[in-house]
């Protein structure tokens, strides 16, 4: 595998429809907004995200949810120690760590060990992604459900009309914005290859991903733009990049129902032309 040698930044616009993208658990998990009604995806949800599809992908994760453990491993802290033993240096455990597991070379990783005298090994991944944010407000709606069956019996048993509340965004259409350092990459021996994966998760974002909360085809990878410079440290800045692509409504006065409510706009960047994706 090559190591990456041109800077990468990348934007994703994802549409929410009828769903839960990101629940809040301090606000009884309805979806995350800000002061000014905008829609809120936290880095480490989409994070999550990405690991899970690397693993679709037949790739070594390191942070495993516990209903897709493919190890046997009960914790993070039994995985790292059945793979990487008692290992004091922390040069070597960082390089045994990155050459393991995608994640840890993609987003790094804090290793801590109570056994190895208080030993914390740090590693910082390549891989940066903002929290994603919808264009416009979004209008967050709130749904009485109830149980149709009970759950426990005797003393525990609860009516079977027992009330619930479904929290869900009506329609938002989010921005996503990411870079690949490569001097970072170069510590960590993120590639090439490793890049391409980033990107085919991404444009698969939401593909074995259904739930209650997000029914198929109620979240899409709408549009991708990736670009990659031509250098290490990159023709332009990431903000420039991520400036230089949005998407408006192409009525001010008119309450987004679809993504076809919105048009994009790119600024041209001279010399630094991105690839520009689909959704799966």
């Amino acid at each position: 595998m090559s190591i990456l040698q041109n800077k990468i930044d990348f934007v994703a616009f994802i549409s929410v429809t009828m769903a839960n993208p990101n629940g809040d658990p301090l606000n009884g998990n309805s979806p995350r907004t800000d002061s000014a009604g905008l829609g809120e995806i936290s880095d480490v949800c989409i994070k999550r995200k990405i690991r899970n599809r690397m693993q679709d992908l037949g790739q070594a994760i390191f942070v495993q949810s516990a209903d897709r453990c493919d190890d046997g491993c009960t914790s993070l802290s039994n995985r790292a120690s059945k793979t990487l033993g008692k290992e004091k240096d922390s040069a070597i455990l960082s390089q045994k760590a990155c050459q393991t597991w995608l994640d840890v070379r993609t987003f790094g990783q804090v290793f801590a060990f109570k056994d190895t005298k208080g030993l914390s090994v740090g590693v910082r991944g390549p891989v940066s992604i903002h929290q994603g944010v919808s264009l416009s407000p979004v209008d967050v709606e709130d749904m009485q459900i109830t149980k149709s069956v009970n759950g426990e019996e005797g003393d525990k048993a609860r009516a079977s009309d027992t009330m619930g509340t479904k929290h869900f965004v009506r329609f938002g259409l989010y921005k996503i914005k990411g870079s690949i350092n490569v001097q970072l990459a170069e510590k960590t021996g993120f590639s090439t290859e490793d890049a391409q994966i980033v990107q085919q998760c991404l444009q698969t974002l939401f593909v074995n991903d259904a739930s209650a909360a997000r029914p198929d085809g109620s979240m899409e990878v709408w549009k991708l733009f990736w670009w990659r410079h031509n250098c290490k440290e990159g023709q332009y800045s990431s903000a420039q990049v991520h400036r230089s692509v949005h998407a408006q409504l192409k009525n001010p006065k008119q309450m987004p129902t679809c993504v076809d409510d919105y048009e994009i706009i790119q600024q041209p960047l001279s010399g630094l032309e991105p690839e520009i994706f689909d959704g799966v």
